[in-house]
């Protein structure tokens, strides 16, 4: 796991640098505001919506993995895993990815603040959440792997064009044999640890749908840009809440399979949005 979710996103972002042909850029500088109302969904609201959650007496009942699973996936943002879904569910594909970049670069910031904001308020333990650990790991596996593929797309054209089916699909395997790898080990750890924590399911499923419906009301009127920044901002970082989990709590099993688990939603829960979307994207 710690070494397929890099290597996957890596080769995501890689042959999204390869694909992305438009200025986006230009794009984004343009709709400054957009752009803020993505950062603040995804790098704040988001958090204190968890914040409020796990305010809650209810929330209480939680064991400590599956609050503290909530938190970190909640101040974590910027996951490409999915974002190319939004072309072909009415979104833009292009817009998202540099839209994600911009949350990702905002994180190096944001991650330790509100990481330091929920230890404070809940009066937990400090956790070793630094800036310099969010920008190597979203340099590494996010930024380079893009710019990369961004000046490939730029200086050689004709090869890109050619390597970018090829990266796709090469992405696309080691995306199913990360999920062969969660289905044959994590799946039957996964299974006992839900039932155990059907309440946490149930506000992690909370959690997801209120990511989607922040990104919807924040996006404005436009289809498109609704459906892109819903999927921006609901699309949580598991990744870097693994390696803040493995720095922090090595030894704690059921935090990363309760990580694991809010993934497995986001997915699930992402589905009839997306197809919802699609739908009226295609007038039906």
């Amino acid at each position: 796991m710690n070494v397929l979710i890099p290597g996957a996103l890596l080769l995501i972002m890689f042959a999204l640098g390869l694909n992305l042909r438009d200025n986006h850029f230009d794009l984004i500088r343009n709709r400054s505001a957009l752009l803020l109302r993505v950062l603040l969904g995804t790098c704040v609201l988001v958090p204190l919506v968890a914040m409020i959650i796990l305010w809650l007496a209810l929330s209480f009942e939680l064991s400590q993995p599956a609050r503290l699973s909530i938190a970190l996936m909640a101040v974590c943002p910027s996951a490409p895993l999915t974002l190319r879904k939004a072309g072909k569910a009415g979104g833009n594909a292009q817009m998202a990815v540099y839209l994600q970049m911009a949350a990702a670069i905002a994180a190096i910031l944001s991650i330790p603040l509100m990481a330091e904001l929920f230890t404070t308020v809940f009066k937990g333990q400090g956790w070793e959440i630094r800036p310099m650990h969010v920008a190597m790991n979203v340099g590494q596996v996010q930024i380079l792997p893009l710019l990369l593929g961004l000046f490939l797309r730029r200086w050689l054209p004709a090869w890109a064009e050619h390597a970018e089916p090829f990266f796709n699909k090469l992405a696309n395997l080691l995306l199913l044999l990360l999920l062969v790898v969660i289905v044959v080990k994590a799946f039957p750890l996964l299974i006992p640890f839900a039932s155990k924590n059907l309440l946490a399911l149930a506000l992690m499923a909370v959690m997801v749908i209120a990511s989607l419906l922040i990104g919807y009301l924040l996006a404005g009127p436009d289809p498109k840009e609704r459906t892109t920044v819903s999927l921006v901002i609901s699309m949580r970082n598991p990744g870097l809440a693994l390696l803040f989990a493995q720095i922090n709590a090595p030894q704690m099993l059921e935090l990363k399979l309760s990580i694991l688990t809010y993934l497995v939603l986001t997915i699930i829960f992402s589905i009839p949005f997306l197809n919802w979307r699609k739908r009226l994207a295609m007038g039906t």
